[in-house]
């Protein structure tokens, strides 16, 4: 029986324990403390026991970000002043990998009013706009990638998977979910392209399998990369990506040489499904966080479309505790890689009950940890104490506006300020508190 304690072999790379920090965003940005910013975040993550850390999603080109808080790797000088942060986590005993991608119609340049002023071109999409969102994009220069283009992209991700071995990455993951540009070439919804990508799941996957080689060509065959199989819920009558496909997607991406997959189930459209909890009411009772948004998006339409889609995710999809286990526990029983799962995993007995049942090779877990860095502690000792995290979302809008990845729940910084003080009442004389 697998537990937790029990390393992994992903690829050519061994993880100490089954427990990964799944990518979230930490609002570090581009400029010169983003190193910083994510050493902050994650040395005390491998100072806690974790086993791998995924740094939450960077840009392979110039524009392309979905919040101002994403990192740009588009060049190598970039991703190498990023090399103190895998320094960082591996003087703890723990591994690291750099989860890259591209937000295709849903970057920032589209929506944020600072960056949409300043593009430098076109926003990049797969296809025509499905006729469902196309009022959201009224004035916005939409671009339909050439099949030149496509391949041009491939070639980028090599590129940016070699540059994270030398700054000393131990893997690369493909941001290939959550509605971003990938995801938009493997749904249906959006790829309606009439060459290699597009068609049959085979062919909107395609892209894959060329990233894969490039990943391979440019940072080398041993060089772990990793990618999420994305199912989608959508609205009536529109196409999705199905479970059953996921399950045949993780098996062509074994085939194509892939060192581990995570299937998730996501919305066709960049809403709070992807972290299903509450509202995120904030967004209009918080003073900060208001400024920030209407700076963004200055048309109280292009608001009222963001809203709903927090609104609306958060009404139809509240939390439910593991979430994803009907899809990364079929896919498990389909593939001989790892699958790793993520969506809901919040306590300890959670992440016994799926590595013992050989539900999923790796467990994840991703808000959480910026209530509690030192959760990996908790977790590998089997503590039943309920993690902090409330599931309120209240920490997607700042994410989306590009402030830092922390919590912004009142009610979980007090529960934190209390198991503080009650730590610090139970400390002996002469001792630490």
């Amino acid at each position: 029986m697998t537990v937790v304690h029990d390393p992994l072999r992903i690829g050519s790379l061994t993880v100490r324990n089954r427990l990964y920090r799944a990518p979230v965003l930490e609002g570090a940005g581009s400029g010169p403390d983003a190193a910083e910013a994510y050493v902050k975040a994650f040395a005390p993550n491998a100072k806690a026991g974790v086993g791998l850390v995924i740094q939450g999603s960077a840009c392979i080109f110039e524009e392309g970000r979905t919040s101002p808080g994403m990192t740009l790797v588009n060049t190598r000088q970039r991703v190498l002043e990023l090399r103190p942060v895998p320094d960082a986590v591996h003087l703890h005993g723990g591994s690291i990998l750099l989860q890259a991608g591209h937000g295709g119609i849903y970057s920032m340049e589209a929506w944020h009013e600072p960056y949409a002023s300043q593009r430098s071109g076109p926003i990049l999409a797969v296809s025509p706009l499905p006729r469902l969102i196309r009022a959201a994009f009224i004035g916005v220069p939409i671009h339909v990638m050439t099949t030149d283009e496509v391949h041009a992209m491939v070639t980028r991700y090599g590129e940016v998977a070699a540059w994270a071995r030398e700054a000393g990455y131990d893997g690369f993951q493909l941001a290939s979910a959550n509605a971003k540009l990938l995801d938009q070439f493997l749904s249906p919804f959006y790829n309606k392209r009439t060459d290699e990508f597009g068609g049959s799941l085979e062919k909107r996957a395609h892209v894959l399998r060329l990233i894969r080689a490039s990943v391979a060509e440019r940072a080398g065959a041993d060089f772990p990369c990793l990618v999420k199989l994305p199912a989608e819920k959508a609205p009536p009558f529109t196409p999705r990506s199905t479970a059953e496909e996921v399950v045949r997607l993780a098996k062509l991406c074994e085939e194509w040489g892939y060192d581990a997959v995570t299937p998730v189930e996501v919305s066709v459209l960049p809403d709070t499904t992807l972290s299903r909890g509450g509202v995120p009411a904030q967004l209009w009772r918080n003073n900060a966080i208001t400024t920030r948004f209407r700076a963004a998006a200055p048309s109280r339409f292009r608001r009222a479309v963001l809203t709903a889609g927090y609104v609306l995710g958060g009404k139809q999809h509240p939390f439910t505790p593991v979430w994803n286990r009907h899809l990364f526990r079929e896919v498990k029983t389909h593939v001989g890689i790892p699958v790793f799962a993520v969506g809901g995993i919040r306590t300890a007995d959670e992440v016994a009950s799926i590595l013992g049942n050989d539900e999923a090779d790796m467990v994840g877990i991703g808000r959480p940890f910026y209530a509690e860095p030192d959760l990996p502690q908790r977790i590998l000792g089997g503590s039943r104490e309920p993690v902090l995290c409330r599931n309120s979302n209240h920490c997607v809008p700042p994410q989306m506006l590009g402030m830092k990845g922390v919590c912004y729940n009142p009610d979980v910084k007090k529960e934190k300020a209390a198991r503080a003080t009650t730590a610090g009442a139970g400390a002996t004389p002469g001792t630490p508190g």
